[in-house]
């Protein structure tokens, strides 16, 4: 088993047993968890009370945090002609249609998200075991199928993130960097929270929110009292 990093020893020691942490005091926890080398992704792991067997509790939504997630986002754009160049214009890495269809249909994935207009989505579809199973298929439901193409790559650029709820009824997410500050990472929580309460299943019965841990990419899971959620 790889030894642990000083870091990550740190600041598991700093984790009390049987405590559960404010969404602020566990971002302050996991800051100093990061790495020495490199500027850790600041993640947040829910466990939700619902049934993803049941269409009416699948989860799924974006949200723009506040103060972005600090990485560059890959966004490929799926559209032609006037729509195209203004995908292009908004920053889009890689525009196309039928040759960009091919491309990522023989395996090319090098991408943080796909945006297409609704008029390519006959062709898109059948990419669906490729962009799927990496949650990266174009959907109406988070946006990335859209007619303003442009408007879907300046709000991903701009810090959008995507939320799903998996089989095990768990949603990841990015929430920052850990040289956020402590008010920009809790804020970008907030934000993100706030949504995955709003889209709360009403067929969901019970505790919503089961559990909830901030962390670094490589640091401890921080638990965090859900009654603060």
């Amino acid at each position: 088993m790889a030894q642990k990093s000083k870091a990550y020893r740190a600041a598991a020691a700093k984790i009390e047993a049987d405590r559960f942490y404010t969404p602020e005091e566990a971002v302050a926890i996991a800051r100093e968890s990061g790495s020495a080398k490199t500027d850790s992704t600041v993640e947040v792991a829910l466990k939700l009370g619902v049934d993803p067997r049941k269409a009416d509790q699948m989860v799924r939504g974006t949200v723009s945090l506040p103060h972005g997630t600090g990485k560059t986002q890959r966004v490929i754009v799926f559209a032609q002609g006037a729509a195209a160049q203004a995908a292009l214009d908004a920053g889009a890495d890689e525009v196309g249609s039928d040759e960009l269809i091919e491309k990522v249909a023989a395996g090319y994935t090098a991408f943080d998200a796909a945006v297409a207009s609704p008029e390519l989505m006959g062709k898109v579809g059948r990419l669906g075991k490729v962009l799927g199973p990496r949650g990266l298929m174009p959907n109406p439901r988070t946006g990335t199928v859209t007619p303003d193409v442009a408007k879907a790559v300046t709000d991903i650029k701009g810090g959008r993130i995507e939320f799903r709820v998996d089989k095990h009824a768990n949603v990841h997410f990015v929430v920052g960097k850990a040289s956020f500050t402590e008010e920009q990472l809790s804020e970008n929580i907030r934000a993100a929270l706030d949504e995955i309460v709003r889209l709360k299943p009403s067929s969901s019965k019970g505790r919503y929110v089961m559990k909830a841990a901030v962390s670094t990419t490589f640091g401890p899971g921080i638990p965090v009292d859900v009654a603060t959620v």
